[in-house]
């Protein structure tokens, strides 16, 4: 039998997918590909001369939501002689059938096998995707290792957020940018087209992207030492060619920078189903505990005509009733008032709702005209972090309770029934009135509403474990043990008249999904899960002797960890153990100012001389002392 002829009897990878997956799974709608404004169409991939797998590692239903990935879709599909197809991680159910019938992963837009790329394309948004990148490689019959790989593989690059720190997944990946992806992904696209035609080796690829951009980083060519307590000693070259640090990407003209106009329409529902704009790259606020806020510098923002420009556009390419102005900090966005009035004065009549991330309270007192005049009100959320002033002085969160209380009050007056406030629970120094104040500071924006002569308002009050992150002032931080939160937990839950059974019940209690609380009063509590924050913090300050770690647990069947149902705290133990891996060192552990971190070679923010003044004054704020260093065993 002739090849041809072969050819039509073997099921294409399409076919297979319709026929051997679809009926089998659940939501099928969120694997079919061919959404309105896709951009690829069948034939593009085999005529591209590089071809790119965008990946992001979570399910479609977060990933399409992801802005980062569409714009990088984007650019490279409008890059002659490119093309790029979307990747995300197959739910529980569908990995199942692919394992148990061999299908292998394939992109989303004209189901290719993803192995096929030139460039796989990870973006590395959270630690508790770390497993998930390993599910993409390995459902793609791509070598989890990078020694493994050889010229038959895709290149592997990472970026996005955890790039800043990849140790942990170092051994993974062949090369992670850090920094901007527009004008990275444009520079990497064009130097591997130079390469191919010119006959270059993967491996040497690897090098060669290392030689030319001062902001990749290839974790195979340095080698990282060892101090006898376990602390990092030093991290260099074992190439010549390699630099000794690696710089941060940025995009100089944000202004005009690439930008899908015509997004992307799911057929099922996501998490954020809006066509949105970054107005605004960077954050001016430095809050001492985001690690955003330190390394998108410097502050950038668009025109209030650009982004009406590009609003209209995607409107009427996309039809979508939402508008989201996203940034870290949109409250500081310098013309927001002009611009909030300007888009409501031209989507308002078309039933189009202005979204806003969380709002400090200064600002929304300043712009509560526009949003009373609002087609919709979506909820007010305000991200407080701290119940008590000097707790907020001390992690520069400007906000105080005199403005707060102001504001939530001429918000009631406008129309809003309820808030949602969001704290956080484990700062250096903390005190139990801090962990007390979040109750009574709830109670107070609650009962604001009375003041009106209406009922108190409805508070949910959200409550996250602190994660000190790297090139932050809070790196040198030791995170609370799981302890400390649990009591924190019930302490609040105490002072809010809830039982521990009853909120453990509410948890457990869901609907469609969605957790179900049961009603105790207009303040609702909701805490992160404990282990899992560890877990984050363990990750966050990582090095790459945590890779075993990774690759043993994602064996053992971790899946989705940061999706509550399939989160498996009991898994990363016994990885931790097989691995002789001690979690403590990591997370609850206070650093010397002299500690060489594990990303000191890579160069993502402000200097730890300034970074190391501004965790002084955290203890300076709330008048106590500086933690003594942890004790490291030998």
């Amino acid at each position: 039998m002739n090849i041809e002829l072969q050819r039509q009897f073997i099921p294409s990878l399409r076919d297979r997918v319709s026929t051997e997956l679809l009926p089998f799974v659940d939501h099928p709608g969120q694997y079919i590909g061919g959404e309105i404004n896709q951009l690829v169409s069948k034939g593009d991939w085999e005529r591209a001369t590089v071809r790119v797998a965008v990946a992001f590692p979570d399910t479609y239903t977060i990933g399409m939501s992801h802005l980062g990935c569409q714009i990088i879709y984007w650019l490279i599909n409008h890059t002659p002689g490119c093309c790029a197809e979307r990747v995300y991680c197959p739910w529980l159910d569908a990995e199942g059938v692919m394992r148990q019938k061999g299908i292998e992963l394939f992109t989303w837009d004209t189901r290719q096998p993803v192995a096929s790329a030139d460039i796989l394309a990870v973006s590395l948004q959270y630690e508790m995707a770390f497993t998930s990148v390993l599910q993409v490689l390995d459902l793609a019959k791509i070598p989890l290792r990078s020694a493994d790989r050889d010229d038959r593989h895709p290149l592997v690059i990472a970026g996005g957020p955890q790039a800043d720190n990849p140790e942990p997944m170092a051994p993974f990946v062949d090369l992670v940018v850090l920094g901007d992806g527009e004008e990275s992904i444009a520079a990497i696209l064009a130097a591997y087209r130079e390469f191919k035609a010119n006959g270059v080796r993967r491996r040497d690829m690897i090098r060669l992207m290392a030689q030319r951009f001062p902001w990749i980083y290839a974790p195979a060519l340095y080698d990282v030492s060892y101090n006898r307590d376990g602390t990092v000693q030093s991290i260099h070259p074992n190439d010549p060619t390699a630099p000794e640090t690696i710089k941060r990407c940025q995009t100089e003209n944000f202004e005009e920078a690439p930008f899908p106009l015509r997004p992307l329409v799911p057929y099922v529902e996501v998490v954020h189903d809006r066509f949105a704009v970054e107005i605004m790259r960077g954050c001016p606020q430095r809050c001492r505990f985001c690690h955003a806020g330190f390394t998108k510098r410097p502050l950038r923002w668009r025109s209030v005509d650009k982004i009406l420009e590009m609003a209209e556009e995607m409107y009427r390419s996309s039809g979508m009733d939402e508008f989201g102005l996203l940034s870290l900090s949109t409250a500081d966005y310098p013309r927001l008032r002009e611009l909030a009035e300007r888009a409501n004065e031209r989507f308002a009549a078309r039933r189009v709702n202005i979204s806003v991330p969380s709002l400090r309270v200064d600002k929304m007192l300043q712009n509560i005209p526009w949003m009373v005049n609002s087609v919709r009100k979506s909820g007010l959320t305000m991200a407080v972090e701290a119940a008590n002033d000097d707790m907020r002085a001390a992690i520069r969160k400007r906000v105080a309770d005199g403005d707060l209380l102001e504001g939530v009050k001429q918000a009631y007056a406008a129309g809003w029934r309820g808030v949602k406030l969001y704290f956080m629970v484990g700062f250096p120094g903390e005190r139990p009135e801090d962990i007390d104040g979040i109750v009574t500071l709830s109670r107070k924006v609650s009962d604001a509403r009375r003041e009106l002569g209406k009922g108190p308002a409805n508070v949910n009050a959200s409550v996250g474990w602190l994660v000190p992150k790297p090139y932050t002032p809070l790196q040198w931080a030791a995170q609370p043990r799981a302890e400390y939160f649990h009591e924190a937990r019930r302490r609040m839950a105490s002072l809010l008249g809830q039982s521990r059974d009853n909120q453990s019940r509410e948890r457990k209690r869901a609907d469609n999904g969605r957790t179900r609380r049961k009603s105790s009063g207009p303040i609702k509590l909701k805490t992160h899960n404990v282990e899992r924050s560890i877990l984050e913090a363990v990750f966050a300050r990582g090095d790459r002797r945590l890779a075993d770690a990774v690759e043993h647990a994602f064996k053992a069947g971790a899946r989705f960890d940061g999706w509550d149902e399939c989160f498996k705290n009991e898994i990363w133990q016994r990885a931790f153990e097989a691995t002789a891996v001690d979690p403590d060192f990591y997370a609850h552990r206070e650093r010397p100012p002299s500690e060489v971190f594990p990303w000191s070679h890579l160069h993502g923010g402000a200097g730890d001389e300034y970074l190391a003044r501004q965790y002084d004054d955290v203890f300076t704020q709330i008048g106590t002392l500086r933690p003594t260093p942890t004790a490291v065993a030998v």
